[in-house]
């Protein structure tokens, strides 16, 4: 398979599986941490309404799906890839941490969340990706 193909094929699959993870997690958390009495977390304003009532411990799913998401990414791109392993795993920390910094400008969270949240669930869950997946950094050529 031509490496391009390969490389592009990693990264939709990287996107796919570390948003479904996100997702899924996401969706089950109410089961996990349930919410705030007479919270509805299945809108954006009842999400917005509940956000006031929310303790530290309701931003622990959040955040493990931010983060597994992308560590999961990571680590089915490093693994498919061709080249560019590292790379490529950091371009899903990337589109994760896109799509994180849009909810956080989306939704009122707290500030200690929202710096958490961007500064640990994306770059280095993606970084940690690639390192667990036993690729290799490309060496270049020093002249």
């Amino acid at each position: 398979m031509h490496p391009i193909l390969k490389n592009t094929i990693a990264v939709i699959a990287g996107l796919l599986i570390g948003g479904t993870v996100n997702s899924l997690l996401i969706m089950n958390s109410a089961k996990i941490i349930p919410p705030p009495e007479g919270a509805d977390l299945t809108t954006t304003e009842g999400l917005t309404a509940a956000m006031a009532l929310m303790e530290p411990k309701h931003f622990l799913i959040p955040f493990l799906a931010h983060a597994l998401g992308t560590l999961v990414g990571a680590l089915i791109t490093a693994k498919i890839a061709a080249s560019y392993a590292k790379e490529l795993a950091l371009f899903i920390g990337m589109m994760f941490f896109i799509g994180g910094t849009f909810m956080v400008m989306s939704l009122p969270s707290p500030l200690w969340f929202n710096v958490t949240d961007l500064l640990l669930a994306y770059f280095p869950m993606a970084w940690l990706g690639w390192k667990i997946s036993g690729k290799k950094e490309r060496l270049t050529k020093q002249f």
